[in-house]
């Protein structure tokens, strides 16, 4: 599944989705968009000519039942997606990343990592790597770190790969937009804080993960997976309300047309509620930022085979639209 910029639109779920859009290179402005692909400037529409997408989020309780009728409103004059831009559908003010968090991606990691010495199969791998993940998901936390907003782009913008980067890698993530400020919620209530659900590619160089100077650092993950455009992002913000239980939604993700990561969120050790609630119990959420819930396997790393100069990934969640980006070598 696939679509191509500002062509089509009908493969978010609900009646509306809600976008960031330009005519050219001209201002970046909030839109509605409709299963048709028809577009409601909501500058024009709410009455107020400096407005974000983020903006909107801000007062997300009160704003939502307006764009319903708005959306409803077949009187209003919209316009063609095709005649614009597509960005990244809202500026965060932070992004909260998560790793490991795939029951069958870990096991694959587990069983390729292990020590052929010990004598053990891979199906006793395999077993062994299975009971950590029952455990894990029953009594440990999740994994989440801090990512940047610079590293955020658009869905259908070129991506650049850094000269410095020897195996950059894809990681398809299902990511949740907070509505609401968010401290110390619990997982019960975590759902309510979430406005909607966007698609992520959240790029990672794989030779940089870790230090080699300093192997007891660990990871660095400022270096592997916030440069610049590392984190497309869109093209839709689909209300929670429209995209209804994420237990079992499709993630697929193809390379020049050759599917590599195809998964359901039922794979996930800690749903989006754990996600929320545990980053909101180390840090304060606001509305506009990013929790981007992890990556299904089939990653680069796993068919050994890193992105290069050309590469079109082409990636899609159930009900949320699709991605589509190129990536280009940076000249050293």
């Amino acid at each position: 599944m696939s679509v191509k910029p500002g062509t089509a639109s009908d493969l978010f779920a609900g009646p509306f989705a809600l976008g960031t859009l330009s005519a050219g290179d001209g201002p970046a402005f909030p839109a509605l968009v409709d299963p048709h692909g028809q577009v409601l400037d909501l500058r024009t529409a709410l009455d107020e000519p400096g407005l974000t997408v983020r903006g909107l989020l801000e007062r997300w309780p009160d704003v939502l039942p307006r764009l319903r009728e708005l959306a409803a409103d077949t009187g209003l004059a919209r316009r063609p997606l095709a005649d614009f831009r597509v960005l990244a559908p809202v500026e965060p003010r932070q992004v909260f990343q998560s790793g490991a968090n795939y029951r069958r991606h870990v096991i694959d990691l587990h069983v390729a990592h292990r020590d052929p010495s010990d004598g053990r199969s891979e199906e006793e791998a395999r077993a062994e790597a299975a009971e950590i993940m029952d455990r894990r998901a029953a009594e440990d936390l999740p994994y989440v770190f801090v990512g940047l907003p610079s590293a955020v782009t658009g869905p259908y913008d070129e991506v650049t790969l850094p000269s410095w980067a020897a195996k950059p890698d894809w990681e398809l993530e299902l990511t949740a937009v907070i509505g609401r400020p968010a401290y110390r919620v619990s997982v019960e209530e975590a759902l309510e804080y979430i406005a909607g659900y966007t698609i992520a590619n959240d790029l990672t160089d794989r030779a940089t993960v870790f230090r080699r100077d300093m192997p007891q650092i660990g990871t660095d993950w400022l270096r592997s997976k916030n440069a610049p455009g590392f984190t497309p992002l869109g093209p839709w913000i689909v209300p929670a309300e429209s995209l209804g239980d994420t237990g079992d939604l499709r993630l697929t993700l193809r390379l020049n047309g050759e599917v590599m990561q195809d998964e359901s969120t039922k794979d996930m050790i800690f749903d989006v509620a754990r996600m929320v609630s545990y980053a909101s119990r180390s840090a304060r959420l606001f509305p506009g930022d990013l929790v981007l819930t992890g990556s299904p396997a089939g990653n680069g790393m796993h068919w050994g085979r890193l992105l290069r100069d050309g590469d079109v990934m082409d990636a899609s969640i159930t009900g949320l639209g699709a991605q589509r980006t190129r990536c280009a070598a940076e000249e050293a």
